[in-house]
């Protein structure tokens, strides 16, 4: 007799990435979708790696993460930022990014909570707040400059909003915060016991001499914030799986009670080559001007064209417009890109909880140049 089994997320399916990039695979596409990059890690980091594992930190981390790396990561912080987190109470290494946002979010969303979601959102937001039994609570971004409007975020504040979840530099759109949205930001919280979640796992990939307002830079919102970040972003290691999160210290001994029995410790010998690679910051502070490159090298070779980019201030991610081409939907023109013509792209309205389209889709240009003139190369026949 088949086993009766009540789904707890009846509504998601597998995530478009690994849809999307399994359509690839399948058609020997050109894949743009997935954000990752297809050249290697610095080889002096997987010595890094290598020396630790040869020098026997092959067991458990602390739950917390390796002390050296708290205390590196603090430093970068107090210096990119200019406030300093307590290595011992107030940062935790995570097993990913994606681990660090579930964590915080399983912390302090209680049943019937609302979580206010900007959309289009990061995949993962909306599944975990539900397995919480929270409400999402969604407020779209404008388009085509996919900036939020903050009089419609207020309006969606109510006293059962428990958490906010913010994300810039923006995944998929490349928007960013500027100083104004976050003073209005302070301004729409003022009286509210709100938290946020700031997903900030691209913030040292921001382009045209912007800078990244971290919420760890503004007290009035640090005291409130799980910030998340992502050495896979940084480094170029998406695989590695490892990422951190700062927080009050309250906040933090609420996400270490989750996150101990979620992965209980991230992997010890890259949290190791990490401290060591980290004291440099050069090894982060040239990622702006590394893939500004690659986006305007792209950009150029997409000019003649039937494609209209979209505004791309940060992320490694471009969306362009293909209403010029086709009136189909993204999630069915983006199949057909990748079977007929073998690029692979991602279509955003996946990122909205009514499907909303804007017949884009999203690019990643995370790639070798060879990739990317091969791609544009396909990209300018159609």
């Amino acid at each position: 007799m088949p086993m009766k089994l009540t789904s707890k997320l009846p509504h998601v399916g597998t995530t478009i990435f690994a849809t999307m990039t399994a359509l690839a695979g399948e058609q020997g596409a050109i894949n743009l979708s997935q954000g990752f990059p297809d050249f290697d890690v610095d080889p002096e980091l997987v010595a890094r790696v290598g020396h630790y594992m040869r020098r026997g930190h092959n067991q458990y981390a602390p739950m917390q993460g390796v002390a050296q790396l708290r205390e590196r990561i603090a430093d970068k912080v107090a210096a990119c930022h200019g406030r300093r987190y307590a290595p011992e109470s107030e940062i935790t290494i995570t097993a990913g990014a994606t681990e660090a946002l579930f964590a915080a979010i399983c912390a302090v969303v209680r049943p019937g909570d609302e979580v206010i979601i900007v959309e289009p959102a990061y995949d993962s937001y909306a599944p975990a707040v539900q397995l919480n039994g929270g409400i999402p609570v969604y407020v779209a971004m404008r388009y085509p400059d996919y900036r939020i409007d903050w009089d419609r975020l207020a309006e969606a504040l109510s006293n059962h909003t428990r958490l906010i979840i913010l994300n810039s530099p923006h995944n998929p759109s490349g928007a960013v915060f500027v100083e104004r949205d976050m003073q209005a930001l302070q301004r729409v919280l003022r009286g509210s016991d709100a938290l946020i979640l700031s997903d900030e796992v691209y913030e040292h990939i921001i382009f045209d001499g912007r800078s990244h307002e971290s919420m760890a830079k503004y007290l009035q919102l640090a005291q409130r914030s799980f910030v998340v970040g992502s050495f896979g972003k940084m480094y170029h290691a998406t695989g590695w799986k490892t990422g951190y999160c700062l927080a009050p210290r309250e906040l933090t001994a609420e996400l270490r009670r989750v996150h101990q029995f979620l992965v209980y410790a991230a992997n010890t010998p890259i949290q190791h080559a990490y401290a060591d690679y980290l004291a440099d910051s050069r090894t982060y502070l040239g990622l702006a001007e590394f893939y500004q490159r690659k986006r305007d090298r792209f950009l150029a070779m997409l000019a003649s064209s039937r494609f209209k980019p979209l505004a791309c201030c940060g992320t490694y991610f471009i969306m362009l417009d293909y209403s010029a081409i086709s009136d189909e939907n993204d999630v069915d023109f983006a199949r057909r890109l990748t079977i007929e013509h073998k690029v692979a792209a991602i279509p955003p309205s996946v990122f909205y909880h009514r499907r909303d389209d804007h017949h884009v889709l999203r690019f990643c240009f995370a790639k070798q140049d060879q990739t990317l003139e091969q791609a544009a190369e396909r990209l300018c026949r159609i």
